[in-house]
Parts: structure tokens; C-alpha cells; sequence
């Protein structure tokens, strides 16, 4: 096995074969798993192409203020290579591990630390980074600034979300969702969703609770936060947290629960950038037209059936 690890296109090879073996070696073999996991490898922020890294090479590039080993899971490359769960981690050049095949995550429910250094799931709660004095005091004051919009877009999503943050991870993106830290990822969930024997009772507890982080230095929450200051009944807030909390969902794993809905809010996007006005408002318009040329002609009608002896009476009332 040492010879075939040094010879990198050998490795490739057996490792197509067998690497879920491997993995479910890890997740099976109590006895063996630091071994185990020695001869995993992964794609990461550091490889190109085809390219794969082993654990020990990862933390060979490891920043010397860095600790943990950080991984990303999902469908494919392609799906996380962009997520906006590593804008944090790519600013301090933290290489991050994809892990995009179903058995890894239950790999590393099992692989809980490599060498004495814990695997942190960048997409989950809980993930913190070093701060400096100014970046703390910066925080505070922001999250006094982004209360009353916290407040608002938690009564607007309900129980869709557990809880509003304002985040320390995004640098880039308005918002995301994370997990909780013991509970499924978005990932997970998908998995588990896609299972034709799946149980029930455990996704009911074990299902994702999902956290929205937003951040304070984005522009779209910024003017949406000069919006709720102006005025909190604004429709337009509410349809702008919808739609952000459903391209949260899309971006961060999760499936959609209406599809629908999201269409028509992406639709009337469309029409606003095109300066076609929305079928709704022309129809109310259209009502409005009619009902008020309905009261003009009974109106005609009842004066038009006026008698001269009628319209005598009102002007004497006038003049009276």
C-alpha cells in the first residue's frame, strides 16, 4: 500500500475502486480508523482538475493561527466550489476539504478529528474565526443597528427559520442558512429525502434547523434595513425577505417548498427590470375604471329622472 501511495496515478486508480471502502471502513472500523484515514483523499480549494489531498498534506498548508481542518459537503464540485459558506475561510486562505459523495457524511460522523485536530463543517452553526479588537467592536455596533430588521424578517419567516443572526462568516453575500451543529446538513437531508425505506420519525427530529445569517456589510441589507427603519408595514420588505430567504435555500443545499411562489416573486423581478407593469395592478386598475364610470351613469340616470318640480325643490333648498 506504501509503494502505491507514493505513485500518485496507481493511487488514483485504486482509490476509484475503492475509496467508499474506505470510508466505510471509517465509519464501521473503530479499531482501524486513524489508519483509515490516512490513505483518504479529497478535492479541495488548493487542488485543481482532477487533482486529490490527503490529510496530512492539508495540514502541512495549514495557516499557523489555524486549528481546525475545514470541509464543505454537497452534490458535486461545481455545487460548492462558489458557496458562499467559504468566503470567510478563502479571505484568510483557509483550505477547505469537498467532500461531494454520500458515504462521507457518514464518514465523518464517525472521523471526528485528524491528529488532534477537530473537522469542522463550515456550512453548520457555531463556526467562529479569530477577531481583532476593531472587527469585535464592529460587530456590536451592527448588531444594535440590525435589530429591528433581526426582529422583523424572524415574525416574517415564522417557523420557516429557528433563528436571525448577523453573520461573522460572509464577506461577499447577503445572507445564508446554516444547520445546527448536531443535526443533519443540508446535504444530509437531501440524502435522506432521496431514501426509499427512510423513517419518518428520525427526520423529524434529526432534519435541519435551519439559522439565517445576514450580512450587515452587503448592500441589499443594508437599504433593506433603511426600509424597516422607514416604514415596517412596507409590502415591498416582505416580499424582498421572501425571496431572499428562498435563493438562501437554493444556494445552501436545500430544496424549495414552493416552487411556486418563488417563481411569481422572480417573475415580478422581471417585469420591474423590464418596466412592464404587473398584471394584478392593471386588472385592479381596469375594476376601478369601470366601477367609477357605473357611478357616473346612475348618476346620470337620477338626475336625468329628475322632475322640473324636483329640481325647483333643490334650489330652493339652496337658496335656503
Amino acid at each position: 500500500m506504501k509503494k502505491c501511495q507514493k505513485n500518485k496515478e496507481d493511487y488514483s486508480a485504486f482509490y476509484k475502486n475503492f475509496g467508499k471502502n474506505l470510508k466505510l471502513g471509517i465509519h464501521e472500523d473503530t479499531q482501524n480508523r486513524d489508519k483509515l484515514a490516512k490513505l483518504l483523499r479529497f478535492e479541495s480549494t488548493a487542488t485543481q482538475g482532477d487533482e486529490t489531498t490527503s490529510l496530512d498534506d492539508y495540514i502541512t498548508r495549514m495557516q499557523k493561527e489555524q486549528t481546525d481542518i475545514y470541509y464543505i459537503t454537497g452534490e458535486s464540485k461545481k455545487s460548492v466550489e462558489n458557496s458562499s459558506f467559504l468566503e470567510q475561510c478563502k479571505k484568510r486562505k483557509y483550505e477547505v476539504l469537498f467532500l461531494t459523495e454520500p458515504i462521507d457524511e457518514y464518514a465523518t460522523q464517525q472521523l471526528k478529528e485528524y491528529e488532534k485536530k477537530k473537522l469542522v463543517c463550515v456550512t453548520k452553526e457555531g463556526l467562529t474565526f479569530p477577531e481583532t479588537d476593531e472587527e469585535k467592536k464592529k460587530r456590536e455596533e451592527q448588531e444594535k443597528d440590525y435589530e429591528p430588521l433581526i426582529k422583523l424578517m424572524k415574525e416574517i419567516l415564522g417557523e420557516k427559520v429557528e433563528k436571525v443572526v448577523l453573520s461573522k462568516t460572509l464577506v461577499s453575500s447577503p445572507c445564508c442558512l446554516v444547520t445546527g451543529e448536531y443535526g443533519w446538513s443540508a446535504n444530509m437531508e437531501r440524502i435522506m429525502k432521496a431514501q426509499a425505506l427512510r423513517d419518518s420519525t428520525m427526520s423529524s427530529y434529526m432534519s435541519s434547523k435551519k439559522t439565517m445569517e445576514i450580512n450587515g456589510d452587503n448592500s441589499i441589507i443594508k437599504e433593506l434595513r433603511k426600509k424597516v427603519v422607514a416604514n415596517e408595514a412596507d409590502k415591498i420588505v416582505r416580499n424582498l425577505v421572501f425571496l431572499l430567504f428562498d435563493t438562501c435555500l437554493i444556494t445552501s443545499g436545500f430544496t424549495l417548498d414552493e416552487p411556486a411562489s418563488y417563481a411569481t416573486r422572480i417573475h415580478r423581478m422581471v417585469k420591474l427590470g423590464m418596466k412592464i407593469k404587473d398584471d394584478e395592478e392593471e386588472e385592479k386598475k381596469e375594476e376601478e375604471k369601470k366601477e367609477d364610470k357605473q357611478e357616473d351613469k346612475k348618476e346620470e340616470k337620477k338626475e336625468s329622472s329628475e322632475t322640473p318640480e324636483d329640481l325647483d325643490d333643490s334650489l330652493m333648498e339652496q337658496v335656503d
